[in-house]
C-alpha cells in the first residue's frame, strides 16, 4: 500500500502489536542435514490454522536481494523461494490450511501505480548502467584498481507481471514443490494447500481476502479459525481489520533501518557508488578468505497482532454520550476508511495530509469531534455515506493554512539544525587553525612508528596534485572575483573560500507552488493541472473523481472489486476543502466489467525497454513510430517531486493508457500469437492439494476415477468447515504418479502421495453484501494491555504478557542457582568499571536507602541476588 511510512507510525505509537518470531533452526549430524519436524507444537506458544502467503513480498526478495548475492539462474531463484516458504512453515506451522496467492492481472486503478513503478524500474536501470560505467572509466585513469567487470546479464525485475514466461515457470515449479512438501514432510500430511498463480485475475492480498470473506459466509466455518498473513505490504494490517476476524496475525519480515549495502561497483561494504576510489580491500588476516564477498545475515521476522491493535483502538475510538448506539466494529471500519486519505495504492494522498505530521491522530481527533453531529458513522459494510464524510473533509479544510505554514516552519528548523550539526562536525575534523596539515599532522599516541599504509601509489599522488590545484584554483577564483584581493569574502580556517551559506547544503528543488504563502491553491490547480483555481467545474471534476475512488477503495476492501475498468485519471489529489456538495457525487459502478487479459496488462505496464518479455509484433506497437499507441511509451519522463526531497518520493508523470485505444491496436496483433502465448494470455483458476492422508483425499481421488467432469461441492465436515466447488485439472498431479521435476538440481518425485484439483470460490447472487462484523460464536481473545483503571493499591500486581501465552510460567530462580549468578558476577572482585562504585541516585534515598560510607567501596549487589537466607526463591 503506498503508505510510506505506515507502519513504523502505527508501531511506534502501539508498540506492544509486535511480538519476535522464535524460529526452530535444523541441525547437522555427520554432514546430513535434519529437518525441523513441524508436527511439534509451535516454539510461539500458539497454534496458527490457516497461512496466507503474499507470494510477491517472497519472489521478489529471493530473485534480486539487496542484502546478499543474488542468484545466478532462475533455477537458483525457485530454490530460494522454496527455502523461504520451508522457513515461514517452519515459524507459522499451520495445521489446516496454507494458501499461496500470487498476483494476477489486477484492475485498472493498481495498474497506474504498477505502470509507474515499472516505468521507473526501467529507468532507474539504465541510469545505474550509465553511472557505473562513468565511474568505472574514471577510476581507471586514476590507476585505481576494481573487479572485472561482469558481463552477466541484468535480472530486469519486470518480468515478476502475470503473463511473462517466468511467472508461468514459478507457477509450474510451485505445483511440484506442494507435491514434494505433501509426499515427503509429515508437517504437511493434514494440510489444504491453494494455489492461486498469476493466472488468475487478482492482487495476492486480495484474493486472499475474497477466500476468507467468502468462507466466513458459510454455514460451517469456524469463527475462531487463527489466521496468519505474510506480507511486508502495510495494507494487510488494514485488510487483517477489515475482515472482523478475532484471531488474526501478520508475519513480515523485521525492517532495520540503515543496513549496509555493497558499492554497485566494487562490491565492498562502507560506500556508495559515488564515492568508490576504486582501492583493493585489505585482507584481514592471512586467512580471510571472503575477503571479497558480501557478508549475509539471515533475514529475522516478527509477528504483529491485530487482536491488541484492536485493544489499542478501542481505547482510542471509544466515545460517550453518542446519540447513537457506540458499536466498536463500525468505529474500526471508519478508522480504515480514514487512514486512505494518508495514501493508498489507488489514489495519491491528499495534500495536507501527510502521516509523518500526525495526519491519522488529526483525523481520529476530528472524527470524534464531528461523529457527534454526523447522526451516524461514516461507513457501512464497505459503502460510504458521503455527507457525513464532507463534514470530516470540511473541518480539515479549515486548519489545511495552519497545516502547510506548520509544515514550512518544521522544515526550515529542520534544516537549520542539520546546518549546525555540519558545521559542528567539520570543525571537530578540521581542528583548530593552528594545527599542521600533511606530513606534519599530528599522529595518535603509538602510531608514529607506524603510519598508515599507501593502498595505491598512483591513485594518492594523483589525489595530492588535485588537491593542491583545487586549492590553488580556488584563491585564484576569489582573487579575481574580489578585486584582486584575496582576503575578501568568507574563508574558512584553512583559506579556502566557501559559500557564505554552507558548502554542504544540498541544492533545493524548485517549489513553484509554496503551499505556506497566501495564493496557494491557485498556484497548485495551474502548477499541476494547467488551469485557473477560479474553473470550479474542472476542480468539481476532480473531486468527484477522487470521492468514486474512495467508494472503490472501501469498496475493494470489504467486498471484492467493485469495477475491473475504474481509475483516477490525475496524479494529484484536490485539497480538503474542496469537498463541498459531495453527497451526490457517486452512485454506482459499471456492471459486469471484466479484467484485462495478462498480455494485454504487459502492454499497459511495460516500458519499451521491457518489450522482449512481449511478442515480437506486440513489442514493435511500443517502438515502431508507426505505432498508433507510442505515445503510451515514452522513452524519458518527467518526476514532479511534489515538494518532497527524493526523486522515489516524487510523482512520475506518465501518459494514461487509453482501454480503447489499446485494444484497437492489439486487434490488429492477435492472430500472431503461439498456442503457448495463447495460453500464457488466458485466465486461470486455483487449484486444490492435499495428501493421502486427509480425510478429504478419497473423496477427490474417486472424481479421478469416475472422470467425473461434473462441478462438485466439497463436504464442509472433510474439510474444516472449508466449502468451494471443485473440478478435474487437465494436467493433474496423481498418487502413485512420477512428478518431472522442472529443475535439474532437484529430483523427480518417485512415489507421489499427493493430488490436486481445480478450485473455485462459493458463489453468491449479484447484490449480496458480505457483513463488516463479528461472527457469532467468535471468541475474543485475552486482554493483553495494562487495564486502564489498574492500581497499585488495590489490585494484584500486574504483568505485562510476552508473546502469545497469557499463562507463561514465570522463571524461579533456587539457591543453587543464586549462587551460580554470584560467582559470574564476580562480587569479590573489588575492580569494577567506571560505574561500579557509583552510589544510587538520590531519588532512591526517598524509599529509606541511605548509603553508608563502607558501600561505597563494595560491589553493587543487585536485590535479591545474594540474600539467600531472606528469598531463597525469587520471581524474574
Amino acid at each position: 500500500m503506498g503508505v510510506p511510512a505506515f507502519f513504523r507510525w502505527l508501531s511506534r505509537k502501539y508498540p506492544s502489536i509486535i511480538v519476535h518470531c522464535l524460529e526452530e533452526k535444523g541441525k547437522e549430524c555427520n554432514g546430513v542435514r535434519i529437518p525441523v519436524d513441524t508436527t511439534k507444537p509451535n516454539p510461539n506458544e500458539v497454534e496458527f490454522d490457516n497461512l496466507y502467503l503474499d507470494m510477491n513480498g517472497i519472489i521478489h526478495p529471493c530473485t534480486h536481494p539487496e542484502d546478499k548475492p543474488a542468484p545466478k539462474n532462475e533455477d537458483e531463484m525457485m530454490v530460494a523461494i522454496f527455502e523461504y516458504i520451508d522457513r515461514l512453515f517452519n515459524i507459522v506451522r499451520p495445521r489446516r490450511v496454507l494458501y499461496m496467492a500470487i498476483d494476477g492481472v489486477a484492475p485498472r486503478a493498481k495498474m497506474n501505480q504498477q505502470r509507474s513503478r515499472r516505468f521507473r524500474a526501467s529507468k532507474e536501470g539504465v541510469e545505474l548502467m550509465e553511472e557505473k560505467s562513468r565511474v568505472r572509466e574514471e577510476i581507471i585513469q586514476r590507476g585505481g584498481f576494481l573487479p572485472p567487470e561482469d558481463i552477466k546479464e541484468r535480472f530486469d525485475s519486470n518480468c515478476i507481471t502475470p503473463g511473462t514466461e517466468f511467472m508461468d515457470n514459478l507457477a509450474r515449479c510451485l505445483r511440484y514443490y506442494v507435491a514434494d512438501r505433501l509426499s515427503n514432510d509429515p508437517g504437511w500430511k493434514n494440510i489444504v494447500v491453494f494455489l492461486s498463480d498469476a493466472s488468475v485475475p487478482g492482487e495476492g492480498e486480495h484474493k486472499i481476502m475474497d477466500f476468507i470473506r467468502r468462507q466466513r459466509a458459510q454455514p460451517n466455518h469456524d469463527p475462531n479459525t487463527h489466521h496468519c498473513l505474510c506480507g511486508a505490504d502495510a495494507d494487510l494490517i488494514m485488510l487483517g481489520l477489515a475482515t472482523h476476524e478475532p484471531n488474526f496475525t501478520i508475519i513480515r519480515e523485521e525492517f532495520k533501518p540503515n543496513k549496509p549495502r555493497p558499492c554497485a561497483l566494487c562490491g565492498q561494504m562502507g560506500h556508495e557508488l559515488k564515492e568508490c576510489a576504486g582501492v583493493a580491500r585489505e585482507k584481514q588476516g592471512k586467512n580471510d578468505e571472503f575477503a571479497d564477498s558480501m557478508p549475509a545475515a539471515e533475514q529475522e521476522f516478527i509477528f504483529i497482532r491485530l487482536c491488541v491493535l484492536r485493544e489499542y483502538l478501542s481505547r482510542e475510538l471509544t466515545m460517550a454520550s453518542l446519540p447513537f448506539p457506540f458499536d466498536f466494529e463500525r468505529s474500526v471500519d471508519d478508522w480504515v476508511f480514514m487512514c486512505f486519505f494518508v495514501g493508498n495504492d489507488f489514489l495519491p494522498h491528499l495534500p495536507s495530509l501527510e502521516i509523518r505530521e500526525g495526519a491519522i491522530d488529526r483525523l481520529v481527533n476530528i472524527y470524534k469531534d464531528v461523529v457527534h453531529k454526523t447522526g451516524g458513522y461514516l461507513t457501512h459494510n464497505g459503502f460510504v455515506n458521503l455527507e457525513r464524510v464532507e463534514m470530516i473533509m470540511q473541518a480539515v479544510g479549515v486548519a489545511e493554512d495552519n497545516i502547510f505554514k506548520k509544515r514550512k516552519e518544521d522544515d526550515e528548523n529542520f534544516k537549520r539544525r542539520n546546518k549546525e550539526k555540519r558545521k559542528r562536525m567539520r570543525a571537530e575534523q578540521q581542528g583548530p587553525a593552528f594545527l599542521t596539515t600533511g606530513q606534519f599532522a599530528p599522529q595518535a599516541l603509538g602510531r608514529r612508528d607506524r603510519p598508515e599504509p599507501v593502498q595505491n601509489a598512483r591513485h594518492q599522488a594523483y589525489g595530492m596534485r588535485m588537491h593542491s590545484n583545487m586549492d590553488a584554483a580556488q584563491s585564484l577564483k576569489a582573487t579575481m572575483k574580489n578585486g584582486g584581493n584575496p582576503s575578501a569574502g568568507f574563508s574558512d580556517s584553512r583559506g579556502a573560500k566557501r559559500k557564505a551559506e554552507d558548502s554542504d547544503s544540498e541544492p533545493e528543488p524548485e517549489d513553484n507552488v509554496r503551499l505556506w504563502e497566501e495564493g496557494w491553491k491557485q498556484r497548485y490547480y495551474k502548477s499541476k493541472f494547467d488551469v485557473d483555481a477560479t474553473d470550479e467545474g474542472f476542480r468539481t471534476k476532480v473531486v468527484q473523481s477522487y470521492v468514486e475512488g474512495l467508494c472503490w477503495v472501501l469498496r475493494y476492501y470489504y467486498q471484492g472489486c467493485g469495477s475491473w475498468k475504474w481509475y483516477f485519471p490525475f496524479h494529484y489529489a484536490p485539497f480538503a476543502s474542496d469537498f463541498k456538495d459531495i453527497n451526490g457525487m457517486f452512485t454506482d459502478f459499471e456492471k459486469d466489467t471484466k479484467p484485462f487479459k495478462p498480455l494485454e496488462q504487459l502492454m499497459s505496464v511495460f516500458p519499451a525497454a521491457s518489450g522482449n518479455f512481449l511478442p515480437l509484433s506486440w513489442r514493435n506497437l511500443m517502438i515502431s513510430v508507426n505505432s498508433s499507441i507510442i505515445d503510451f511509451y515514452p522513452d524519458d519522463f518527467a518526476i514532479d517531486l511534489n515538494g518532497k526531497k527524493f526523486a522515489w518520493q516524487g510523482v512520475a508523470l506518465l501518459p494514461f493508457v487509453d482501454e480503447r485505444r489499446l485494444r484497437a491496436a492489439l486487434a490488429d496483433v492477435y492472430p500472431d500469437l503461439t498456442p503457448d502465448e495463447e495460453r500464457r494470455n488466458s485466465l486461470g483458476s486455483d487449484v486444490l492439494f492435499l495428501g493421502k492422508l486427509h480425510p478429504l483425499f478419497d473423496f477427490i481421488h474417486e472424481l479421478y476415477r469416475s472422470e467425473s467432469h461434473q462441478v462438485s461441492t466439497i463436504p464442509a465436515e472433510l474439510c474444516h468447515g472449508i466449502q468451494g466447488s471443485l473440478n478435474l485439472d487437465e494436467d493433474p498431479i496423481l498418487p502413485d504418479k512420477i512428478v518431472k521435476s522442472p529443475i535439474p538440481t532437484l529430483r523427480d518425485i518417485s512415489h507421489c502421495s499427493a493430488i490436486n484439483v481445480k478450485f473455485k470460490d462459493p458463489q453468491f447472487a449479484e447484490g449480496f453484501v458480505f457483513k463488516a462484523v463479528l461472527l457469532s460464536g467468535a471468541k475474543i481473545p485475552s486482554k493483553v494491555l495494562k487495564p486502564g483503571d489498574w492500581e497499585r493499591g488495590n489490585r494484584e500486581p500486574w504483568r505485562p504478557q510476552l508473546g502469545f501465552n497469557p499463562n507463561r510460567q514465570q522463571a524461579h530462580l533456587n539457591q543453587s542457582a543464586f549462587r551460580a549468578l554470584g560467582h559470574s558476577l564476580n562480587r569479590n572482585q573489588n575492580v569494577g568499571g567506571q560505574y561500579s562504585n557509583t552510589p544510587p541516585p538520590s531519588s532512591y534515598r526517598q524509599g529509606g536507602f541511605r548509603p553508608t560510607q563502607s558501600s561505597a567501596h563494595q560491589p553493587v549487589m543487585y536485590p535479591g541476588c545474594f540474600l539467600k537466607q531472606q528469598e531463597p526463591s525469587r520471581t524474574f
